[in-house]
C-alpha cells in the first residue's frame, strides 16, 4: 500500500475508543488505522450471521499479514455466505469491509477478466485510498497472467475521466509494485505496456503522475536504458509540465 504510516504513530497509540469504533465499523483515516483493525471483530458486527467456526479461522489468522488476512476474510466470507455477499457489503462504511470485497472478486473463478474488471472498477475508483489499494492488489495476479488482453482493456481506462481509474490501469500492472509479487514480463519487456503509459504521460493529475513516474521508476531497475530513452522521446514531443515531473520522477533511482 503507497500510503505511509503516520509519523510517530502506531497502533499502540490508537485511542482504545478509536479501535473501538474501528471494529464497529467505522472508516480508517490513515495506514496505521487500517493495520489496526481486529478483523473477527469486525466480521462479527457486519455479518451476525456468520459461522462460530468463521470466526475461530478468522482469529487463527489475526497474526498474519494484512494482505494475507484480506483474502482469509474475502475466503471465509465467501465460504461462509456465497458469492452474493459482495452485494450485500460493497458499500459499507468500512474501507476495510470493502476491500474484503475487492478480494472476494479476486477469488471468482468464474468471471474472465473483462467481468473481473468490471467488477472491481467501482472499488479502484472508491474515494478511500485504501480500498483503492485492495482494488488493484485484489485482481492483480490475473491481470498479470492474461497480459496481451490486460493491456488492451487498461488502455480504454487511461482514458477514463475518473483519476482514480487511471491511476488504476498504471498501478496495477507495475513491474515491481509494493506489497505484491513482480510481474516477470513487464521487468524484462516494459515496452508492452507502452499503450497504458503513453496515453498518461500528460496526465494533469499529479495522483497518475506519481504512479505513471512509479511506474517507469520500477522498469529502470532492470532496463535503464529503454525508461532514459523513453523520457527522452517524451521530454522532446511534450512541453507539458506534467510530463516534465513523471520523466524527473521516473529517472530518480537512475541519477541517484
Amino acid at each position: 500500500m503507497s500510503i505511509a504510516k503516520v509519523k510517530g504513530r502506531g497502533v499502540k497509540d490508537i485511542p482504545q475508543e478509536r479501535l473501538d469504533a474501528l471494529n464497529d465499523g467505522a472508516e480508517a483515516t490513515n495506514l496505521t488505522e487500517c493495520l489496526a483493525v481486529d478483523f473477527a471483530k469486525l466480521m462479527r458486527v457486519v455479518l451476525p450471521q456468520i459461522s462460530v467456526q468463521a470466526l475461530t479461522e478468522m482469529e487463527a489468522g489475526a497474526a498474519s499479514g494484512i494482505s494475507q488476512r484480506m483474502r482469509l476474510a474475502a475466503s471465509i466470507i465467501t465460504r461462509g455466505l456465497g458469492e452474493g455477499a459482495i452485494t450485500q457489503l460493497a458499500h459499507h462504511s468500512s474501507d476495510t469491509v470493502r476491500g474484503w470485497c475487492c478480494f472476494m472478486v479476486g477469488q471468482r473463478s468464474d468471471l474472465s477478466l473483462d467481468a473481473r474488471l468490471e467488477a472491481i472498477k467501482p472499488f479502484a475508483d472508491d474515494p478511500h485510498f485504501g480500498v483503492r489499494e485492495w482494488s488493484w492488489m485484489a485482481v492483480r495476479g490475473d491481470l498479470a497472467a492474461n497480459l496481451d488482453e490486460t493491456i488492451r482493456y487498461l488502455t480504454d481506462w487511461a482514458q477514463s475521466s475518473s483519476e482514480r481509474i487511471r491511476r488504476f490501469a498504471t498501478e496495477s500492472i507495475r513491474p515491481r509494485g509494493v506489497w505484491c509479487q513482480h510481474i516477470a514480463q513487464l521487468k524484462q519487456k516494459p515496452e508492452l505496456a507502452l499503450p497504458v503509459l503513453a496515453s498518461l504521460k500528460a496526465d494533469p493529475s499529479i495522483y497518475v503522475q506519481d504512479s505513471v513516474a512509479n511506474w517507469l521508476n520500477d522498469a529502470s531497475k532492470d532496463c535503464p536504458e529503454w525508461v532514459q530513452n523513453l523520457c527522452v522521446q517524451w521530454q522532446a514531443s511534450s512541453s507539458s509540465a506534467a510530463t516534465q515531473r513523471i520523466c524527473k520522477r521516473a529517472l530518480r533511482s537512475i541519477r541517484a
